[in-house]
């Protein structure tokens, strides 16, 4: 049946009754197809009517379902995105000698699009096609508003309105080439976790469950529902479901424009019809939808409704399909009967390219065939021509289901508005909190690995240091273990680095059209690091505190439990902090170790504060590990009346060591007589606190260290943030 089907024209498919049940039992759900376009076809908000009542996510009827109410003033105009004269160019610079720039010049310019100007309606794909380096996806980002508006040149306008760029964030979605997902997450997870970030909260858990099956079907990812995305390690879907599910996380709140850039780059024939199979289902659901594609098949031409041809930043043709051969007839060069008449065409196309004068002749050709032939839908609009201003024809689309994630209504008023976000903050870092935290359960591994890093850690360092004394070696090898465990903790966080590094692009696309604010995600990243640091924490200290013998009973283990937990909380702070600065996992790690090396250099233990030269006492008190190693030594010395050093164990570490137990006592008698003291074998010559002062650990308190090593953890985390608002703009300049 499917064979057959895909066999019959497209003219005869749109309304065949066997297509419609092909389409029943493909994909589990039969939507409306009307040749007229979206404003006969359902929206999803409308769909969810036949599933449940929708009220509560505030999709609200301006006329009946079926048509039985005349619409309202405006109602039956579609949106249609025009843009006039769009130019971007770059500047490139030489990479030449010296007295050759000089005389070139010091860049060169090059255009990306020169002058490009078209438009796409309601309820049509329009696809933007050439050979690589055209200019497809550089006009597909400066329709998304993916280019600074400062280099791009040329006018966007919806309705015959200005677009701006927030209300563009809001009314669209972008799927990217690349399938950025969550691996270990199953598909319905996936679009749940999108529907909880795009739908508003006043929806009901029970409405985004069925909206979230609703797309399933529409998109056929019914089969594959429970398995999860994959990766190279762990297998999972398809190619064409890993982009349908792409797709389907940026429709799930039924924008109005839809971007997508190569959607069926890398996926065979079948699999590239059925995602262009869905866009078309989506465009006749009330949107526009606007992709770039390389070269599309016979039966994928069947769907398009729109084409625009770039050659070089330039158009070599736009019109709807059916023109291309009369174009090119008109040309000089017709197009063979049998020959895919966009593979003749893009073929054409490149053998001009090779030739000295390049596509100028075919370039001039489109410019006075368009204004010769005046073909129809290719006038820009007029503001004029539309009944209702922009912002009440979202409003109206809005009422019929569209964009439920900016859709909000008061009984005061009939008209919808738009919101930045769908949800409040703390909704947003509940929902990124659940999914780390669910991806996480499913790579217990990666957990395992730091755990039994730090197990081992604290393993060797229990079994060298085991129960020291309190002898001047004993202070010795305690101030040792406390630096080597203290800095242990950091080098252990660099484990974190590659976290954010994986969901960058992730975060990027997400955060780029307001699924949520970058503020959550940096709230929700610290809060789901907190447990793993907490039984870290408990692991070493637990494995160290007894073996090693340190002071303090229950109060100063926990205390030490607390300096530790405090300084893997500062530790990752660090390492997210620069993560959100450095792309690559090999540079981060260098930068990591060298830094830390340069920590525990300034910390204190291999040169007193009073002993570091001025010029660099400053990064003494930036010193990470400074705050926690003096910490951990107040907590081991600061009782006045423990002794570590008494008679004649103050000989020990000089040349009088060697000499025998009585000798020692005679010198030690001799002295007493002569400083005027008594001196015995059992003195004590110096406390703990005259070992702090020695260390010149005098300026702060154990918990005042302990509060600036959490204070470091939360500064590192705000500076992530500003990172994330400088660094995560995916624009081009």
């Amino acid at each position: 049946m499917s064979r057959f089907v895909d066999r019959l024209p497209f003219e005869m498919r749109s309304n065949n009754p066997m297509v419609e049940a092909e389409d029943m039992g493909r994909d589990g759900l039969l939507l409306s197809h009307y040749t007229g376009g979206g404003r006969g076809s359902q929206t999803l908000g409308q769909l969810l009517k036949r599933v449940g009542d929708a009220s509560d996510h505030q999709v609200f009827e301006l006329g009946e379902l079926n048509g039985d109410s005349s619409p309202g003033p405006g109602q039956s105009i579609p949106f249609v995105l025009a843009f006039t004269d769009l130019s971007y160019s770059v500047k490139i610079s030489n990479k030449l000698s010296f007295f050759r720039r000089r005389r070139e010049g010091f860049s060169n310019t090059k255009t990306l699009l020169d002058s490009i100007s078209g438009e796409a309606k309601e309820g049509e794909i329009l696809a933007v096609l050439g050979a690589s380096g055209s200019g497809k996806s550089t006009l597909i980002d400066a329709l998304a508003n993916r280019i600074a508006k400062d280099s791009l040149r040329g006018s966007i306008t919806l309705n015959g309105e200005p677009l701006d760029s927030k209300l563009l964030k809001v009314i669209s979605a972008y799927v990217m080439q690349d399938d950025l997902l969550y691996p270990m997450l199953t598909v319905e997870e996936t679009l749940m976790f999108a529907a909880d970030f795009r739908l508003p909260r006043t929806l009901s858990r029970s409405k985004k469950k069925s909206r979230v099956q609703t797309l399933i079907d529409q998109l056929g990812l019914r089969r594959a529902a429970k398995t999860i995305i994959g990766d190279e390690g762990h297998r999972g879907v398809s190619g064409g479901e890993r982009r349908r599910v792409s797709i389907g996380i940026d429709i799930i709140h039924d924008p109005i424009i839809l971007f997508l850039d190569e959607p069926t780059s890398g996926l065979d024939s079948t699999s590239a019809y059925m995602v262009v199979q869905v866009l078309k289902r989506i465009a006749e659901s009330g949107s526009i939808v606007i992709m770039s594609i390389h070269q599309p098949s016979y039966r994928i031409l069947g769907l398009l409704d729109r084409l625009l041809f770039l050659s070089r930043g330039q158009t070599v043709f736009s019109g709807t399909p059916d023109f291309l051969p009369l174009y090119f007839s008109e040309f000089g060069k017709p197009i063979p009967e049998n020959d895919n008449r966009t593979e003749y065409a893009l073929d054409l196309i490149r053998e001009l390219e090779s030739t000295p004068g390049g596509t100028k002749p075919l370039v001039d050709f489109h410019r006075s065939w368009q204004a010769i032939k005046h073909l129809s839908n290719h006038g820009t609009p007029k503001k004029e021509l539309y009944t209702l201003s922009l912002k009440d024809a979202i409003s109206a689309s809005i009422s019929r289901g569209k964009l439920v994630s900016g859709a909000t209504n008061t009984s005061t008023s009939s008209s919808a508005t738009v919101q930045p976000f769908a949800n409040p903050a703390w909704i947003e870092i509940i929902v990124l909190t659940k999914r780390a935290a669910t991806n996480s359960r499913r790579t217990p591994e990666l957990f395992g690995i730091r755990l039994g890093a730090v197990l081992v850690t604290g393993f060797i360092l229990a079994t060298i240091f085991w129960r020291l004394d309190n002898s001047p070696k004993g202070v010795q090898e305690r101030m040792g273990f406390f630096a080597i465990a203290m800095s242990t903790m950091f080098y252990t966080c660099a484990d974190a680095l590659p976290v954010f590094l994986q969901e960058r692009y992730i975060f990027m696309r997400e955060t780029a059209y307001n699924a949520y604010r970058r503020s959550s995600y940096v709230l929700s990243n610290a809060i789901v690091s907190l447990p793993s640091l907490v039984l870290l924490s408990a692991a070493f200290a637990a494995t160290t505190f007894f073996a090693v013998g340190l002071a303090g009973g229950t109060s100063g283990f926990i205390f030490f439990f607390l300096i530790v937990l405090a300084s893997f909380w500062a530790g990752s702070g660090f390492v997210t902090f620069l993560s959100g600065i450095v792309s690559n996992v090999m540079l981060g790690y260098t930068i990591v170790v060298a830094i830390l090396a340069y920590f525990l250099l300034f910390s204190g233990f291999f040169i007193t504060r009073d002993r570091i030269p001025h010029y660099w006492i400053w990064f003494h008190y930036l010193s990470l590990v400074k705050y926690p190693y003096e910490a951990v030594l107040q907590n081991e010395f600061d009782d006045p009346r423990k002794c570590f050093v008494k008679g004649v164990q103050m000989f020990d570490n000089t040349p009088l060591g060697s000499l025998p137990e009585f000798l020692k006592l005679n010198v030690l008698k001799a002295m007493s007589n002569s400083l005027g003291v008594s001196l015995t074998s059992q003195t004590c010559i110096t406390t703990g606190t005259d070992i702090l002062k020695q260390q010149g650990v005098t300026d702060i308190s154990k918990w005042g260290c302990f509060w600036v090593t959490v204070a470091w953890g939360f500064l590192f985390r705000m500076i992530f943030y500003f990172a994330l608002l400088a660094g995560s703009k995916n624009k081009r300049n």
